[in-house]
């Protein structure tokens, strides 16, 4: 939940996800159930970032985040906290989420309530 800062966009200023305005330290939740395939820091642009893997098609994406509390591995169920809301290297407080179906970047407000 918040307010948009960055729409989803493949063309000029490209964002493969949305921005949401959160306070930092604000429980991050799954979208859907499924395992955790990435819970790290390692992919430049994203911070600490989880990535979960619903199916054999959706993966969801839950970047820059301050605290990941969840492990590589890890079933989740929808709605579980697997993480913190973090600030920017220019301190917005937001997260950063995004939705891949087949691999291929999706608008996330299509499978958001």
């Amino acid at each position: 939940r918040g307010k948009i800062i960055k729409p989803f966009s493949l063309t000029g200023k490209v964002n493969k996800g949305i921005d949401i305005k959160s306070k930092s330290g604000t429980a991050v939740h799954a979208s859907a159930p499924g395992k955790v395939v990435y819970a790290g820091g390692n992919l430049r642009g994203y911070g600490k970032l989880v990535i979960i893997k619903h199916d054999e098609h959706f993966l969801s994406a839950y970047g820059n985040n301050q605290e990941i509390r969840v492990s590589e591995g890890e079933q989740v169920k929808g709605g579980q906290m697997v993480a913190k809301v973090g600030t920017t290297a220019d301190n917005v407080e937001m997260l950063h989420f995004e939705v891949r179906l087949n691999g291929r970047p999706e608008a996330p407000l299509k499978y958001l309530p």
